[in-house]
């Protein structure tokens, strides 16, 4: 999923930073979230998710604190995922 960030952040925004992360760091912790990166200028989002359908990723970003702030939404089914991070960890021999 991609999303577009307000250009600035008002009291309100800001104020929900905290509840945002907590649900965010469940939603991490439950496996729904595998992904969750802002740009460094802070006006783009990516998150990777699980879900069955495009329709229930959407009903899960809809629950997220800061989501009436989003400016765009955009949810793309992949087909693969792979990453580094996905992967057993590499063997040291020390």
């Amino acid at each position: 999923m991609t999303l577009r960030l307000p250009e600035y952040f008002d009291e309100g925004f800001m104020a929900l930073i905290p509840a945002h992360r907590t649900f965010v760091n469940q939603l991490m912790e439950e496996g729904a979230v595998e992904v969750y990166a802002i740009s460094a200028d802070r006006s783009r989002g990516w998150i990777t998710m699980n879900g069955a359908s495009s329709e229930e990723v959407r009903a899960v970003v809809e629950l997220l604190p800061l989501y009436r702030y989003f400016r765009q939404v955009e949810i793309d089914e992949l087909f693969l995922f792979d990453s580094t991070a996905s992967r057993f960890p590499r063997i040291s021999l020390n």
